[in-house]
């Protein structure tokens, strides 16, 4: 029997014949939109820390605090004794924020989507997936047992031909999209979906990790199931899924993910409730990551942002490392997004926009992209 390392060394040679392989950079976040990456200091348009909350006074103060009268850890899950007190705190204002009964915190977005939806639907049932969800949704559909069907991307009339053909043939059915795609920064057509779940006696889950929104002013779409995230505009760290309180009290019963995971540490779930009381009190600030997207778009002649992400697409990975690298020789750290994050012929490089970012920045990193002729690539 071959050695293991022999095994994986194979392995390691074959995503590298296909410019798969990839290794974790050191990178320390600065003030602002800034990073350091091998002394050298960059201004960053790849962090998902759209409003900037996570280097925020009050947010660290909150942590801060929390830390000191409560400690590093929570000590246990939260069925024994890590549900401390803030996590009451935390999920009433989600449910709020989010419109609807309650709410229910996980380790992280991909323990959210992992537990959920196990716990959901099984054998027997059927998903009805989009063909771009995360890859921690994917995970937990497959891992569910349910037979598992995906409709070509924001595609209405797939979605029904798979209801139409299947859902007879199965005892539940759960539709799963996100509200903002994470590398094409689209959004999901949500009421057309809801309707089509409410015909087809489904329910509708989406995942909102991306999406920036102000609470004060956000309506809800009828969705059944909103699942989220705290480490991305809230800054901190941690998953949520929002919905009816009899949905809640069942997935803190049934969600593994939630049962057999150690609570989050107290001061990540305090700086999440400082983060969202910021986001509830200045709206304008979540609506500044889609105005900069906008003005990107807009410098290049680009289709309209409809979210805080921007892919540029460059189809090939080797041109978009290259890219990558010539941003990174003028300042600038965009990542290159290649197969099998992204559909093979579709590499590129995937802007993020924060509320941070200034418009001499943008600027300047559309000028290179002009200079450098990206834009030739055609559509995938």
């Amino acid at each position: 029997m071959p050695a293991l390392d022999d095994v994986l060394q194979q392995k390691l040679q074959l995503l590298a014949a296909k410019h798969q392989l990839r290794a974790p950079r050191a990178t320390g976040r600065d003030e602002g939109v800034a990073v350091w990456r091998e002394g050298k200091r960059l201004i960053s348009f790849s962090c998902n820390d759209y409003l900037g909350l996570s280097r925020h006074p009050q947010v660290i103060a909150a942590a801060r605090a929390a830390l000191e009268k409560y400690g590093a850890g929570a000590g246990a899950s939260r069925l024994v004794t890590g549900d401390h007190s803030f996590y009451t705190e935390l999920e009433s204002l989600l449910a709020e924020n989010k419109h609807t009964q309650a709410a229910c915190v996980f380790g992280s977005g991909y323990l959210a989507n992992l537990g959920t939806i196990p716990a959901l639907v099984g054998s027997g049932d059927l998903i009805v997936a989009d063909k771009f969800i995360h890859a921690c949704m994917l995970d937990a559909a497959r891992l569910s047992g349910a037979t598992l069907m995906r409709f070509a991307h924001n595609s209405l009339p797939h979605c029904r031909l798979l209801l139409e053909a299947n859902r007879r043939e199965h005892h539940h059915c759960l539709i799963l999209s996100e509200t903002v795609f994470s590398m094409d920064g689209d959004r999901a057509p949500l009421p057309e979906l809801a309707a089509l779940a409410q015909e087809f006696d489904s329910w509708l889950m989406v995942d909102g990790a991306h999406d920036v929104f102000s609470p004060a002013t956000h309506h809800s779409p009828p969705v059944t199931i909103q699942m989220g995230t705290l480490s991305k505009a809230a800054g901190s760290y941690g998953g949520y899924v929002c919905g009816s309180q009899t949905l809640i009290d069942y997935l803190k019963t049934a969600a593994r993910s939630l049962i057999y995971s150690t609570g989050l540490p107290p001061a990540s779930v305090a700086a999440s409730i400082a983060a969202i009381n910021i986001m509830q009190a200045q709206p304008e600030l979540c609506a500044m990551p889609l105005a900069h997207a906008r003005y990107f778009t807009s410098l290049l002649g680009m289709p309209q942002a409809q979210s805080a992400i921007v892919p540029l697409i460059v189809r090939d990975s080797d041109k978009a490392l290259a890219a990558s690298k010539i941003l990174e020789e003028n300042g600038f750290l965009v990542a290159a997004i290649r197969p099998p994050t992204v559909p093979e012929n579709t590499a590129r490089l995937r802007f993020a926009f924060s509320a941070l970012h200034e418009k001499s920045q943008i600027e300047a990193v559309a000028k290179i992209i002009k200079e450098q002729g990206w834009l030739c690539a055609p559509s995938p």
